[in-house]
């Protein structure tokens, strides 16, 4: 670059992702860095302690200075120029290394796993029938919980960590209290078949936790008050079983099913719309949400800070309504569905019956698809061994990630959005570093297939089950 280039300045706006943007313009040059840029930010914040930004200009990230992202736009000199910054999660998760705990005690195969919102608890279902905690902390078995008559497919916790709702091959579902292991109030039954999917209210919505939503491979969508024990609702529209549920933070029911489409419903039972697209059954449902609406009240990086972890009762909806807004900044969750069809689908639900994006690419079914917690990458896994990185908000390819040599069953992202871990046929976890696009560890140690795993919110702990019956953990 030589010294005329140097002296060339453009006006911009600085904009945060909520859309709020300062009152005046800064004139400045082309070869500004993100470092000069956050220091700016830092400054016109007054944050006392300064905090790490990413900036962004039509959606790419200055990585090196504002002049390389101008040359690869063409962006014109003429017009106000808006430089996106975005806050980036303070503290860093350490890719997990090593298994610092093999946990026997289930006598099938696990089928899923999963830490509770604020990260104190953990919970595994499995084909032989029980739900168990463990201790996350001493590593070893806390409860053991008997009650469903038929393999435990799906368990999923309530956003306010007090209970934690398991369903089984008989359509029933069971609620269980992490403290005791005991269960809470009666069986909810009606389901004529199997429950495949479980997905609670979000928190901001109710911070009580009281409404679930479960889907069946009789294809109804029932919406239970587990305070009462009762069915409120039952959404009857899909003509093939139900495959994947989430609830979304505007209140709307999300629903995906063998029968190729995908409903958006009301809580009241009312469908809002069918999302038509998919050539093949659809597997599997994110939100660009689905982070935030699960840890709600508790800021995972601010409990690793050791802040934080105890919420008054009265502050844990607003907590979460403001957690919730800041992610969602124009008001619309993104949601993405992935089908056996080898495509994902990027859709804008709430307003919109036709997709963004078609995401093609793989060359097999895709099992799973997740959102990263600062919403801006989508990941996903397929039976094809690979897993592709796209971008969270056009939907636009990134990268394929190679290394498993059986199909790839499951995803879990880090907190910090830097790291994702993948679970596969080929008996082996891995840990993928997102931003340098490779491979960080293999971690082999399941004697067989992988069909579950989970990061904790908080990013000190995996912990992984599968066919061969143990649980395990992994940790720095």
């Amino acid at each position: 670059m030589d010294e005329a280039e140097d002296t060339r300045r453009i006006l911009t706006r600085l904009v945060s992702e909520t859309g709020d943007s300062f009152e005046r313009l800064f004139d400045l040059p082309y070869n500004v860095t993100p470092e000069k840029l956050a220091l700016l930010v830092n400054h016109l914040l007054e944050n006392e302690e300064p905090a790490p930004f990413l900036f962004f200009v039509n959606g790419k990230e200055i990585t090196d200075c504002l002049d390389k992202v101008m040359v690869q736009d063409d962006i014109g000199t003429e017009n106000v120029l808006e430089i996106i910054y975005q806050q980036q999660a303070v503290f860093k998760v350490r890719a997990v290394t090593r298994c610092t705990s093999s946990m026997p005690g289930h006598a099938e195969a696990v089928i899923s796993i999963g830490f509770s919102p604020n990260g104190q608890y953990l919970a595994s279902g499995s084909g032989d029938t029980t739900v168990r905690f463990w201790d996350i902390y001493t590593q070893t078995p806390f409860m053991v919980c008997e009650g469903h008559k038929n393999w435990v497919l799906c368990i999923s916790w309530a956003p306010n960590s007090k209970m934690l709702a398991s369903a089984c091959k008989n359509g029933v579902i069971l609620l269980w209290n992490p403290e005791t292991g005991k269960q809470i109030g009666k069986p909810l039954a009606g389901h004529k078949q199997w429950v495949t999917s479980l997905a609670w209210e979000p928190l901001h919505l109710d911070p009580r936790g009281r409404r679930l939503a479960s889907g069946s491979k009789d294809g109804d969508i029932r919406i239970w008050d587990t305070a009462l024990g009762n069915v409120e609702r039952v959404l009857t529209s899909h003509t093939q079983s139900v495959t994947c549920v989430r609830w979304g933070g505007s209140g709307l029911i999300y629903s995906s099913s063998q029968d190729r489409t995908i409903k958006v419903w009301r809580p009241d039972g009312v469908l809002c719309r069918t999302l038509e697209g998919h050539g093949h059954w659809v597997n599997s449902l994110a939100l660009s949400t689905d982070y935030v609406l699960r840890t709600g009240a508790v800021d995972p990086t601010a409990v690793h800070r050791g802040k934080g972890q105890d919420v008054n009762e009265s502050d844990i909806k607003e907590l979460a309504l403001k957690r919730y807004s800041a992610v969602c900044r124009l008001g619309e969750e993104r949601l993405v569905s992935a089908s056996d069809d080898h495509t994902l689908m990027m859709w804008l639900p709430e307003k919109e019956k036709k997709p963004i994006e078609r995401l093609t690419g793989h060359q097999q079914l895709v099992n799973d698809v997740r959102f990263s917690p600062d919403t801006r990458i989508l990941a996903s896994a397929s039976f094809d061994k690979s897993i592709k990185l796209w971008d969270g908000r056009s939907g636009k390819f990134i990268t394929t990630l190679r290394g498993h040599v059986q199909a790839v069953f499951m995803l879990a992202w880090s907190a910090d959005s830097r790291l994702l871990v993948s679970a596969s046929a080929d008996s082996t976890l891995k840990v993928w570093n997102v931003k340098q696009k490779k491979l960080e560890l293999d971690l082999p140690g399941h004697a067989d297939e992988v069909y579950a795993v989970d990061w904790s919110p908080d990013g000190l702990r995996v912990a992984s089950g599968g066919k061969d019956k143990i649980l395990k953990m992994w940790q720095n």
